[in-house]
């Protein structure tokens, strides 16, 4: 059981500090609230819309492109890594998976959801 005191120590400091540092922020910093501060702030300018407004698809359609070559370099970098271990078949499994990546990206195109005209 000793060998988890560290762990113990560590959590307790972490819990502390956390609470120490909100508590302090409360009490010490600055409480001057005005209209400024607390209006609602939309790109530099005052809200001139309803913000239950629809949006395009095509911004949801290029916000998934980003997570999809987001994951893709997650997947890239510890295959990079490992790129002498995995042998063939991990070379051929990256690339099946690039592949459809590719074709995914290809699709949207011909389709014009990257179009913004």
């Amino acid at each position: 059981m000793t060998e988890y005191v560290p762990i113990l120590v560590f959590l307790v400091l972490a819990f502390a500090i956390s609470i120490g540092a909100i508590f302090f922020s409360l009490v010490v910093g600055k409480k001057n609230a005005y209209y400024d501060k607390n209006s609602t702030y939309e790109c530099g300018f005052d809200p001139f819309d309803d913000s239950r407004s629809k949006f395009e698809v095509k911004f949801y359609l290029v916000a998934i492109l980003f997570i999809i070559f987001d994951l893709e370099i997650i997947f890239l970098f510890p295959w990079a890594i490992a790129f002498n271990e995995i042998g063939l078949f991990g070379f051929l499994s990256m690339m099946f998976f690039l592949l459809v990546l590719t074709i995914g990206f290809v699709y949207e195109w011909m389709k014009g959801a990257l179009d913004w005209s």
